[in-house]
């Protein structure tokens, strides 16, 4: 009987601990390893004239404010609600010239590289340096009260 719970106990830390490995080195290949991990933690009121503008399909704001990050958020609206990116860079580690910023008002862009991502979308453009998009967060909106909710 004790063999059997000495069985039975290994068996799951070893199944515990392959999940726990796989998990982590999903997170890796989200980001590089150097990432910023910061708790993104946002409440944006969209009937606000600084917010205003997310109300339209297509336009974006950079968000700088306490709990978006270490240097920030970009968020776009798009058809089907909204998308929220770290402005680190996803493909190298954060330096000086690694923020991204909105380009044309239809890409993301890195200085450091060079690398574009699409903007409403998030996926690397055919010239980028970078084949991973740009961290993403999730969101909550309340569209009766206009307050849009970004958290990790």
């Amino acid at each position: 009987m004790k063999a059997k719970k000495i069985t039975s106990s290994l068996a799951l830390f070893l199944i515990i601990s392959i999940l726990t490995i796989n998990n982590s080195c999903s997170e890796r290949n989200e980001t590089v390893s150097c990432f910023p991990n910061s708790i993104i933690s946002v409440q944006l009121d969209l009937r606000l004239p600084l917010y205003y503008k997310l109300q339209t399909v297509g336009a974006w704001e950079y968000i700088s404010v306490d709990g978006a990050g270490t240097r920030g958020l970009i968020v776009v609206r798009t058809t089907t609600g909204f998308k929220v990116y770290d402005r680190n860079a996803p493909h190298i580690c954060p330096d000086t010239d690694t923020t991204l910023e909105v380009k044309n008002d239809t890409s993301i862009y890195c200085p450091k590289d060079g690398s574009q991502w699409i903007l409403i979308t998030g996926q690397p453009t055919d010239n980028s340096v970078a084949k991973i998009a740009p961290k993403t967060y999730g969101y909550s909106f309340n569209s009766a009260s206009n307050i849009l909710d970004i958290y990790n």
